[in-house]
């Protein structure tokens, strides 16, 4: 079986999910994923699954099945073909993507303390290892593929979860509200994502936090929380630099007072994790 026999055979989707990726958005058609060589707050993969392709907005690369496995597993493509040849070719690649276009299904096989090499590394590689006890290791499937990766617990039981190659949450989507035991001042510290939670944790170097913490896991999620964070007397921010963290800090300086934008400590960096695993400063 040649390139195009293979490209004609198995859809897109169900190579992306061998590598345990899955659209951050999509319309059936369509769907929106996180890049496929780096780490992004925007997904800016487009996917065509009825064209069989993707576009990579951010540098411009075209991508069919044979080059995602190239990619993904740094190999020929000879050995990409080997690797496609293991896919199941019963299903016909229109059925296939009529079927995926439904909403997936996942079952958590077990949840545990981080052990795994791989995901201590990926950790260690984030510079939060030292805060490996506040996530969880996190073994589940989605249709009949076994995945894994670092799970953070959301205020509705979902978890967000995370490993070098997907960003994606099982269960609903929601805020995570973190109040301190210790609390000496009436303040909140929000983050985008729970790795800049992480890493503010090991810039304070203590366990015993003076203010409460939220963690939007999107920022999306901000209507969730807006009630919450009138409670306050004041409010630091520490959101990305791009136009949504932007956008995000905007609106909540204009509808609370008091908010201190933080994101000036790392200015020439994407995000507090980014600064701090190229700077390791402390506070």
């Amino acid at each position: 079986m040649n390139c195009e026999e293979i490209k004609q055979k198995i859809g897109i989707r169900t190579v992306l999910e061998s590598f345990g990726l899955f659209p951050v958005k999509e319309n059936g058609k369509t769907g929106f994923y996180f890049a496929l060589d780096r780490e992004e707050k925007i997904p800016s993969l487009s996917v065509d699954f009825i064209k069989n392709q993707a576009f990579d907005f951010g540098t411009g690369k075209s991508y069919d099945i044979i080059s995602i496995v190239q990619l993904m597993n740094r190999c020929s493509v000879s050995d990409a073909l080997t690797h496609l040849k293991t896919f199941d070719f019963s299903i016909p690649l229109n059925k296939a993507n009529a079927e995926n276009s439904e909403a997936i299904c996942y079952e958590i096989v077990r949840i545990t303390e981080v052990r795994h090499p791989a995901l201590i590394q990926y950790l260690q590689s984030r510079k939060v290892a030292e805060q490996k006890h506040l996530v969880r290791e996190v073994r589940y499937k989605m249709k009949g593929r076994k995945y894994f990766g670092v799970g953070f617990f959301n205020n509705s039981d979902g978890l967000e979860i995370r490993n070098l190659y997907s960003k994606t949450c099982l269960g609903k989507k929601d805020v995570t509200i973190i109040l301190s035991e210790n609390r000496t001042v009436n303040e909140i510290a929000v983050f985008e994502g729970f790795f800049d939670y992480l890493t503010y944790l090991n810039l304070e170097k203590t366990d015993d936090s003076a203010c409460d913490f939220l963690i939007l896991n999107s920022t999306a999620m901000l209507f969730k929380a807006e009630e919450k964070l009138c409670e306050y007397d004041k409010i630091l921010l520490f959101l990305d630099n791009d136009a949504n963290g932007r956008s995000v800090t905007t609106k909540i300086r204009s509808q609370y007072k008091n908010v201190e934008d933080c994101s000036l400590l790392y200015r020439d960096y994407e995000d507090l994790n980014a600064w701090f695993c190229n700077d390791q400063k402390i506070l």
